[in-house]
């Protein structure tokens, strides 16, 4: 299982590596065409926007998976292994009700937007919201995977890396 995610989060960074490139062709594009012929490409705009967004969540997942958001753990440090290892528990069971919440939250507006068209390129706007129930489904798998380790009896250093806790 744990190939099958780094595998995963490497074709995520691919698409982060896609949206990124497309979205210097559009605003590079349209820079150029409004400067110099003053015309532009009315979709890059909106495009550009909706790969900045979409981006963000697949490097959130990114995160997730090398635990690359922030963590202050100066306490959990000093306790014993088995109390830093119920406050990692702890911390993963907050994480996934709060992925819950913005999850189901994603999906109310994806189906909300389903038949609201975007200004210039018609698609619905649940595309837009639809990044945030993918960053929540694939953040989710990635916590539960890390909450299996711990129950697992995993060494402690392969599952609690944030965590800085020495074998």
């Amino acid at each position: 299982m744990e190939k099958v995610i780094d595998v995963s989060m490497q074709i995520l960074k691919g698409m982060m590596a896609l949206l990124l490139a497309g979205m210097v062709l559009l605003v590079f594009t349209n820079v150029v065409l409004r400067y110099s012929f003053n015309s532009g490409i009315s979709l890059s705009e909106e495009l550009s926007r909706w790969f900045m967004v979409w981006m963000t969540f697949l490097a959130a997942i990114v995160g997730v998976r090398e635990k690359g958001h922030l963590n202050v753990d100066s306490l959990v440090r000093r306790l014993p292994v088995l109390a830093q290892k119920v406050c990692h528990v702890l911390m993963e069971g907050i994480v996934l009700y709060l992925l819950w919440l913005f999850g189901s939250g994603s999906w109310q507006q994806v189906v909300i937007n389903l038949d609201v068209p975007a200004p210039m390129t018609g698609l619905p706007m649940a595309t837009v919201y639809l990044a945030g129930l993918v960053f929540s489904v694939l953040s989710a798998i990635v916590v539960v995977f890390d909450l299996y380790k711990v129950f697992s009896g995993a060494p402690v250093s392969d599952v609690h890396t944030t965590l800085n806790i020495a074998d």
